[in-house]
């Protein structure tokens, strides 16, 4: 038996969900889902739809099924939102008379559109709520039925308009008590953006997970274009460029790609900004719930937390280890309780107790809960599995907090050395007049991550990336280090780093900052990263520069050391400078080098 797509239904096995509990809904190097999630996906809607073999589901979800099917009906209508394109969406119908909210429910993007989260859908059911899940407009492989219709609009305009055409349906269909919005990722974005703009303000609360506050400065920030997470979502469409977008977008697109006419780009990504309305937001007392990851790769956190900061409505923000999804993924896509580690399920939980509270007028936890939960890097305990790698057995500590502007409490400078033949060093004391050099335009060991998003999945897993500093090229990078930092050091906020660069040749140069620590075996581990593009330089004169890196909530250890590294080149970035050129890193008097740590 096969399901709508072509593709066999597969029984659902133990192997199945370990394969999820251990590596998360994204496998390979880039957007790829795992294909356990896609099986569990069809073997879910092969199930409500009463179309599954016996056998095929795990007792779990196989009850999960039973008890949505016993009080909903199951539909998967195309939505029509202009005479030529219809959407496509997954609808479950609660069979009562008594009014009952609806969730809708806009997919990530991603070439099976709504199909990976039909396990969130059938949670959402469970709980009472009507569900009205869709893919975006041009999102998904042609041919398949999860696909829209249309070019895909990049949460602009076109696509708050068709969520308010969504409204419209699920009145239609349920005449619901309330809607709310939920979305991971790409739907996050979609999610706040019909809020702000549907006319008659229909939207009674939103839950952002793995969302964006501000495209614009998730894409291009600090003069840097993020080149690798574009070209990884255009690949992860479902279909080639020129099919997907309209020449307008092709030419934002182009834009971006080669380096030219950035304005544009930006005004392009602020008009798709949640940023942009947050007074709209505001106005409307729309509760909204967001999540980011520390580590987040295609939407950094220092961005969405800036946003978030400026909402006045009732919210809340949870903070995590990894990277895009991985926090959200396992709950969202049908991992049982049986094979989670501790507190991989809790993530989803909370956004569903989120929308209980606010659509369902439940009295459960929400109104109690701190402004924001931060979860402090790597504080989990985990155990050695058989194959490799380790388990998490006791989840990370979280933190409450009034707002994020109470974790940072105090900084701390440490100012950079010169060094003579080998690194520098971090120290209490001011260090002017040196100067440091290196070659730029080389990718070094003193990377951010491997791969997008799998980098950091493996850190929400219990495994996190290991550096080796002395393997660290030193002809590419410079390095400077503390000493053994006595009682540790609790980073919470932003560290920022100054320095002045000077180039041979040209008049702009790429550079990008490492935080990392240094464990007394040698081992390190990355605490937090940012580029920064430095331009109008003049060859031979120094200029002084300095940035914030991204957000941290980290503990160093009793006896570890604190760790930067400056190269010029990380494959997320875009390059500009000279190849193979020689840039100077110095500290003039007056403007010394310095990184100032933030500390909670």
């Amino acid at each position: 038996m096969t399901t709508a797509d072509g593709e066999p239904i597969a029984a659902v096995t133990d192997a199945t969900l370990e394969d999820i509990a251990t590596h998360g809904i994204w496998r390979g190097a880039g957007l790829d889902i795992n294909p356990s999630v896609l099986a569990v996906a069809r073997a879910l809607l092969a199930a409500v739809q009463g179309n599954a073999p016996a056998g095929t589901l795990p007792e779990e979800l196989r009850d999960l099924v039973a008890r949505v099917r016993e009080r909903s009906g199951i539909s998967l209508p195309r939505v029509p939102v202009t005479e030529e394109i219809s959407l496509s969406a997954f609808a479950i119908k609660q069979n009562t008379p008594e009014p009952r909210p609806v969730v809708i429910v806009p997919a990530g993007w991603n070439p099976y559109g709504w199909l990976p989260f039909i396990a969130g859908y059938l949670s959402l059911a469970a709980r009472g709520y009507h569900v009205l899940a869709y893919t975006p407009r041009g999102i998904g492989k042609p041919g398949l039925p999860y696909t829209s219709e249309g070019l895909i609009d990049v949460a602009g305009p076109n696509d708050w308009a068709d969520g308010s055409k969504l409204i419209d349906h699920a009145q239609e269909l349920f005449t619901p008590s309330k809607v709310g919005f939920l979305g991971l990722s790409y739907g996050s974005g979609i999610s706040q953006l019909v809020a702000a703009h549907d006319e008659e303000d229909r939207v009674a609360a939103v839950a952002a997970l793995s969302t964006w506050g501000n495209l614009a400065t998730s894409l291009y920030d600090n003069g840097t274009r993020h080149v690798e997470a574009v070209k990884k979502l255009i690949e992860f469409t479902g279909g080639e460029e020129k099919d997907k977008f309209d020449e307008k977008t092709r030419g934002i697109l182009k834009n971006f790609r080669d380096g030219q006419n950035l304005k544009a780009v930006v005004d392009w990504g602020n008009e798709r900004s949640p940023e942009t309305y947050v007074d709209r937001t505001n106005e409307r007392g729309i509760p909204t719930f967001y999540s980011n990851t520390w580590h987040e790769s295609l939407f950094p956190v220092r961005e969405a937390i800036d946003v978030f900061e400026q909402l006045t409505v009732p919210k809340h923000l949870n903070l995590w280890i990894g990277d895009h999804g991985a926090p959200e993924g396992a709950g969202i896509t049908g991992l049982v309780s049986g094979v989670a580690f501790p507190g991989l399920l809790t993530p989803m939980r909370e956004a569903y107790a989120w929308l209980d509270h606010h659509l369902l007028g439940e009295a459960n936890e929400v109104p109690g809960w701190p402004t924001v939960q931060s979860q402090v890097m790597f504080t989990y305990t985990t155990a050695p599995v058989i194959g490799g790698g380790r388990r998490i057995t006791a989840p990370a500590r979280r933190e409450p907090l009034g707002s994020w502007s109470e974790a940072t409490t105090g900084t701390e400078t440490w100012y950079l050395s010169g060094g003579d033949d080998g690194d520098g060093t971090l120290s209490d004391k001011p260090s002017a007049g040196w100067s440091r050099s290196f070659t730029a335009g080389h990718e070094t060991a003193a990377t951010a991550m491997d791969a997008i998003m799998e980098t950091g999945q493996k850190e929400w897993f219990g495994n996190p990336k290991p550096y080796r500093p002395d393997d660290f090229e030193r002809t590419r990078l410079l390095l400077w280090s503390t000493e053994a930092l006595t009682g540790g050091r609790r980073i919470r906020g932003n560290a920022k780093v100054r320095l002045a660069v000077r180039t041979e040749v040209g008049d702009a140069a790429s550079l990008v900052a490492y935080l990392f620590d240094l464990a007394p075996d040698g081992s390190a581990r990355i605490v937090t990263h940012e580029p920064y593009t430095a331009t109008e330089l003049r060859p031979g004169e120094d200029r002084t520069v300095q940035w914030p890196l991204q957000t941290a909530a980290y503990d160093l250890a009793d006896g570890h050391r604190l760790a930067l590294v400056v190269n010029s080149l990380d494959q997320l970035y875009a390059f500009t400078g000279t190849q193979d050129g020689t840039l100077t890193v110095g500290s003039p008097a007056g403007e010394e080098a310095v990184l100032e740590l933030p500390l909670g």
